[in-house]
């Protein structure tokens, strides 16, 4: 039998410093919740407001895969290995930290603030080679319809990671009913709603709301209003 574990958004960690307004799911930094370590391989889920100009100065990382999925705004990343770039809603960032990584991730904006999701995956491999890769999103093709993001295959729709998880990204008008199907048997699945109202198997959910579902192979996603989500499915 499927079992739920919803997070509301004002149950969330709250770091204020500022500059950066960051919203913790899992126990990060200065939150630490023992029942909210992670969900599965799922790690960290940082919902982040970074002030104009502002942003994190370069820091390493080892052994974690690292996506960022920019809201609003323009932030811009450098990191150890040579790249830079500014990213935006509509695109996603991956960084395989391996052996190790340094980055920095600034408000590229003078004027108007960045708001993006961090999130932490626990690969299944450690001490690959650090990598890098960005990839634009076709919001259209997330329009009533589960829009694979990233998935642990190079060639497959959106970036990959050293991981068995798939995220998708929906937009669904209101009324929007679908069922989304595993990939894998012993995956989990955890919703994060952006905006809107769905109900997830019975469950209802608003904006910013989080949802763990276990022991499923199918889940019934019913918008109430129009509605933007992520999914993420990750090895428990």
């Amino acid at each position: 039998m499927a079992k739920y574990s919803i997070h509301k958004a004002n149950s969330r960690g709250d770091a204020n410093h500022g500059w950066l307004h960051s919203k913790h799911t899992f126990s990060f930094a200065n939150y630490y919740e023992p029942s909210r370590m992670n969900f599965g391989a799922l790690r960290v889920l940082n919902d982040d407001y970074v002030d104009p100009g502002m942003g994190f100065g370069k820091h390493p990382h080892s052994n974690m895969e690292i996506i960022t999925i920019p809201l609003e705004g323009e932030l811009a990343h450098e990191d150890s290995m040579g790249n830079g770039s500014v990213i935006r809603k509509g695109d996603i960032q991956v960084m395989s930290a391996g052996t190790g990584i340094a980055h920095s991730e600034y408000n590229h904006s003078k004027t108007e603030p960045v708001k993006f999701l961090q999130i932490w995956v626990i690969p299944n491999q450690e001490g690959v080679t650090p990598r890098y890769d960005q990839k634009t999103i076709n919001y259209d093709l997330a329009k009533d319809n589960f829009l694979q993001i990233l998935s642990p295959d190079a060639v497959d729709d959106g970036v990959w990671i050293y991981q068995n998880a798939w995220f998708h990204l929906s937009e669904f008008s209101a009324g929007t009913a679908k069922t989304y199907s595993l990939k894998l048997a012993n995956n989990g699945v955890y919703i994060f709603v952006l905006s809107g109202d769905v109900t997830v198997d019975g469950h209802e959910l608003s904006t910013r709301d989080g949802l763990g579902i276990t022991n499923a192979s199918q889940i019934q996603i019913q918008a109430n209003t129009n509605a933007e989500f992520l999914i993420m499915e990750v090895p428990l």
